[in-house]
Parts: structure tokens; sequence; C-alpha cells
């Protein structure tokens, strides 16, 4: 049975950082691409960043390149997010995903593409 376990949301003032993690289980994690997500209320879901199999490659949304880090550990089967400067137009669930993807360096920016999601972690940026 696939897990995705994301942790490290909770409430923050503008201009602070948090990191968010991903536990993946009951996959081979280096036969997937991993990406996170988000959605605000009222909102859809939409990409925030995602990165290759073998983490070489990293693509991310406008609006968080530059303040936004995904990296990966194959040690620990776990994909991270690194928020900062955060703003109060970050806040939102966010989300994590896999996406099983056949070659080391394939990154997928669509939702439809991922097969496994977590249930999601809260971040809350207050201004």
């Amino acid at each position: 049975q696939v897990q995705l376990v994301e942790s490290g949301g909770g409430l923050v003032q503008a201009g602070g950082s948090l990191r968010l993690s991903c536990a993946a289980s009951g996959l081979t994690f280096d036969s997937y691409a991993m990406g996170w997500f988000r959605q605000a209320p009222g909102q859809e879901r939409e990409f925030v960043a995602c990165i290759s199999r073998d983490g070489d490659y990293q693509y991310y949304k406008s609006s968080v390149k530059g303040r936004f880090t995904i990296s990966r550990d194959g040690a620990k089967n776990a994909v991270n997010l690194q928020m900062n400067s955060l703003k109060p137009e970050d806040t939102a669930v966010y989300y994590c995903a896999a996406a099983r993807a056949s070659w080391p360096q394939t990154i997928v920016g669509s939702a439809g593409q991922y097969d496994y999601w977590g249930q999601g972690t809260q971040v809350t940026v207050s201004s």
C-alpha cells in the first residue's frame, strides 16, 4: 500500500520560512518523479514544484521560484520543500504527489499525471 505522508506545515509570519517533508512508503521511490501542489480555500489545486527521479531537474511555479526549493532524499524515501520569504498568498494546504516516470530526468508538472497523493499539510502565512 502506497503512502505519502506530509509534515512540517504550520503558522508563520510573512517573511518567515517553513520546511515541508513528505515520507513515501510502499513504492520504489527512485522510480517516481515527485511534486508539490497546493490548494487555497475556494480555489483549485495548483502546481508548486516538481523534481525528477534522479533529482537533477526541478521546475517551479513562477511565483515561488527563487523562494522555494524542492529536493529529494533517496536514503529516506523523502521529498522536501524549503519555503523561504513566505507571503500570505502562499497560504494553502500543501500536497505531496508521486508520478511513475520512465526516465530519470523526467519532471511532471500536470496533476493528472500523478499516481499517488498525500493527505496534505496546512500552511498559514500571516501578514
